[in-house]
């Protein structure tokens, strides 16, 4: 059955209804995914931050990854609680006030930031890939695009710079959806009669964020299309080298290797892709109805297409949580941390051979997951053979 908050928009008697989905289950998923995350990601964290002794790029990009998993995590018991009570609450309530100004730009502020980190995950793992040229002939990467650039992308100084260049970005991008947002579309309700927090112009926004999320939507069709562009660039370069006598276990590299692309990018597809395809297709949708105007009473014409979103959102939401559970399935540098922890052991002697690697030019074994970093430990093995007649002739 539907549920339907008793409010009155402009001067009529319409509202948002729930059904059981946005009502309960929505609820209970963020819940489940707020204890999942919570532990996954505080726990990744202290593998990258503690237990790695020379942080490489691919680090420091999983850091903030899980950085920023972690706060989108935080938030998910009150995005549970809104979808719960959002009906009886009053959009002058301070809980309310809450999820307008707090919750909304939390939420898309770190889906924003964890797809462009993404992005710099993937061309620093492209970058790394690619440099070396075992095959007959080079990536055409290396051709079209300038030394330099792969260069910067391998040095660890960059990674953190492009990082903070990217929270500042996204959040000062944002900063004008959230003041159009919240001081001046969700303000309409506050001037006529009581009404509630779910309701038409908090979920859909107006003409002026609506317009911010199609920029939004825009940066990331592009920020996935350079994801999956680098990918195919490292697969072409995978199979040009696979007549190369360097690499000693080729058939394993490249089973290894284009398993974890294909869980990556079907873990992007499935959870980011509908949301923001959606997201397009519903602003036109809720344009739509503002011209022609609401019903004079019952539900609101727009509640079926709300409850879509919504749950496509806890859809991209849920990227948060699944990135610790592929770290521990792809990595066992990862995994031995992990367990590590529960069974007290210690673990230097990983952090002794990150410092060795890193003496002999390879970056630090601890990496991967669903996000693009799911490749460093194909790229240690890949050049596996290279490296260690580099550090032997040095040790000779």
């Amino acid at each position: 059955m539907a549920n339907c908050s008793q409010s009155t928009v402009s001067n009529s008697s319409v509202s948002l209804c729930q059904t059981f989905t946005t009502h309960l289950v929505l609820p209970i998923l963020y819940s489940a995914m707020f204890l999942t995350g919570l532990c996954g990601n505080t726990l990744s964290l202290w593998v990258f931050m503690a237990k790695i002794s020379g942080k490489s790029p691919t680090h420091i990009y999983l850091i903030n990854l899980g950085i920023s998993n972690l706060m989108l995590c935080l938030s998910m018991p009150f995005i549970a609680a809104y979808y719960a009570f959002g009906t009886r609450w009053s959009v002058t309530s301070a809980v309310c006030q809450l999820a307008i100004n707090g919750l909304t730009p939390v939420l898309h502020t770190n889906i924003g930031v964890g797809m462009i980190i993404l992005t710099w995950l993937a061309l620093s793992r492209l970058a790394t890939l690619i440099q070396h040229n075992h095959g007959p002939r080079p990536s055409k990467c290396i051709k079209i695009l300038p030394g330099v650039f792969f260069s910067r992308l391998r040095q660890t100084p960059f990674a953190l710079g492009v990082c903070l260049g990217t929270w500042a970005f996204v959040a000062t991008a944002i900063i004008p959806s959230v003041v159009v947002y919240s001081m001046r579309e969700t303000e309409l309700l506050r001037n006529g009669e009581e009404q509630a927090c779910y309701s038409v112009v908090v979920e859909a926004g107006g003409s002026g964020s609506q317009a911010f999320a199609v920029v939004g939507i825009v940066m990331f069709l592009f920020c996935l299309l350079v994801v999956i562009s680098a990918y195919i660039a490292v697969i072409r370069h995978f199979y040009r080298s696979r007549n190369s006598t360097v690499i000693s276990d080729r058939h394993k590299v490249y089973t290894t290797v284009f398993r974890n692309i294909l869980l990556i990018q079907i873990v992007l597809v499935i959870c980011l892709l509908p949301y923001h395809i959606y997201k397009a297709i519903f602003i036109a949708i809720a344009q739509t109805f503002s011209l022609y105007g609401e019903p004079l009473s019952g539900c609101h014409p727009l509640s079926m297409y709300v409850e879509i979103k919504n749950v496509l959102l806890c859809l991209a939401a849920l990227r948060c949580s699944t990135d610790p559970v592929m770290y521990f399935l792809l990595d066992k540098t990862f995994k031995k941390h992990a367990r590590s922890l529960f069974k007290g052991s210690p673990g230097t002697q990983d952090s002794h051979s990150s410092k060795t690697m890193l003496e002999c030019g390879q970056s630090a074994p601890i990496t991967s997951g669903s996000s693009p970093g799911a490749m460093t430990h194909d790229a240690h093995t890949y050049s596996k053979s290279s490296q260690d007649e580099q550090c032997s002739r040095k040790g000779k």
